[in-house]
């Protein structure tokens, strides 16, 4: 619905909205129309329908979002109060044409969404982060705690398996670049995936989970089930937020725990983010090889800052948190956005020690906007990785 359209409507939701809840029922075209003339609104059929179809995206799906959410591609949908609403459909954020009447709409449409997922939210609880009922990341932030208005951000689980020849054909990877994952993957190197916000992490873990030998079994630990591998021994576990008595709260650590006694051939992580990585350096080091995971970093020589971070918060000592990275870590993916906005794997790096004892991810492989591989100072190091030294 346009925004003229939405400004022609507005005026009349409210009276039918009074009308309808006066009388429950059934939401159709016939009662908008009859709730319409009983307030003395005598309108044509194609204000009824446009009015029927506002209400019916209201106690619906998404609301005005559910076109959206439809679009082939789409990863994020984004609601910035209720006259900014952007989609990525893999080419970058853009402003679209969607919007809502007020920030009441996009309120109700919150709370409803965060009702979907079993969530709280109000103004006591002004915010949630949620799974939907369809796989979708929900997170919302109530207004006035959020600005210009209540913010809705909704990520879009991929409608189908991505493999490799998906990313190559999205030119993601390069062919060379394919060969070296792939290749990463079957000497069992555990790797961890980084990148920013919707770089792509996620879908090339999937990817290249997706080659791992059908024998093998892999346990998926993950704070909100995103991955679906195609592998046909794949058994997942989700972590469980707090209920609204504060009680019931299954942490992703826990289930890393968990996961070890599950005879796990991979141990997968779907995004280190707290005290889990040092029970997954732990799991690392007692050979579980093969172990993987996505990373929040801004490039790949800022993952050891962040695990050491993370782990310091967790209450391992920084050189202890460098000696379990040394001997549980090897590589690490990239994932940037090219000069075009492509998301891409942009460099390969492997962790050593220095002399001090500390652990640096040192560039391997550099790639170009063109996708040519160029390499780094790792570059011999990561050779003897892949060859089967791992000296």
């Amino acid at each position: 619905m346009s925004a003229a359209e939405r400004l022609a409507v507005a005026p009349l939701l409210d009276v039918v909205r009074a009308r309808l809840a006066d009388e429950p029922g059934q939401l159709t075209p016939h009662r908008v129309a009859v709730a319409l003339r009983e307030a003395g609104r005598p309108v044509g059929d194609a204000t009824v329908l446009a009015v029927h179809e506002q209400l019916r995206r209201e106690v619906l799906g998404a609301g005005p979002l559910d076109p959206l959410l439809r679009l082939p591609g789409v990863t994020d949908v984004l609601v910035n109060g209720p006259d900014a609403v952007y989609v990525d459909t893999g080419d970058g954020l853009r402003l679209t044409e969607v919007g809502f009447d007020d920030d009441a709409g996009v309120r109700r449409l919150a709370q409803r969404l965060a009702a979907q997922a079993g969530r709280r939210l109000d103004d006591a609880v002004p915010y949630v982060d949620a799974r939907l009922p369809d796989g979708t990341r929900f997170h919302a932030v109530l207004a006035p705690v959020a600005r210009p208005g209540t913010l809705l951000s909704l990520r879009v689980p991929g409608r189908r398996r991505l493999d490799l020849d998906d990313l190559l054909a999205a030119r993601a990877v390069t062919p060379a670049g394919a060969r070296l994952l792939a290749r990463v993957v079957e000497r069992r190197l555990a790797f961890l995936v980084s990148g920013g916000t919707g770089s792509g992490k996620t879908t090339l873990l999937g990817a290249l989970l997706g080659l791992v030998p059908g024998h093998e079994r892999m346990v998926l630990v993950e704070d909100a089930s995103e991955l679906r591998p195609d592998h046909p021994h794949v058994v997942a576990l989700e972590a469980r937020p707090a209920n609204v008595e504060g009680a019931g709260e299954v942490p992703l650590r826990t289930l890393v725990r968990q996961a070890l006694r599950m005879r796990p051939d991979r141990l997968v992580v779907g995004e280190v983010r707290g005290a889990e990585v040092v029970d997954l350096l732990a799991a690392l080091n007692t050979g579980h090889e093969g172990g993987c995971g996505t990373l929040h970093a801004n490039s790949a020589s800022d993952v050891v800052a962040r695990v050491e971070a993370l782990a310091q918060a967790a209450g391992l000592p920084r050189e202890a948190a460098h000696s379990q990275m040394a001997a549980a870590l090897d590589v690490v993916l990239h994932l940037g956005r090219g000069s075009d906005g492509r998301r891409m794997l942009t460099e390969v790096a492997v962790l050593g020690r220095r002399d001090d004892g500390l652990v640096v991810a040192e560039p391997a492989v550099a790639v170009d906007d063109d996708g040519r591989l160029r390499d780094r100072g790792g570059a011999d190091r990561l050779a003897d990785l892949l060859d089967g030294s791992r000296s």
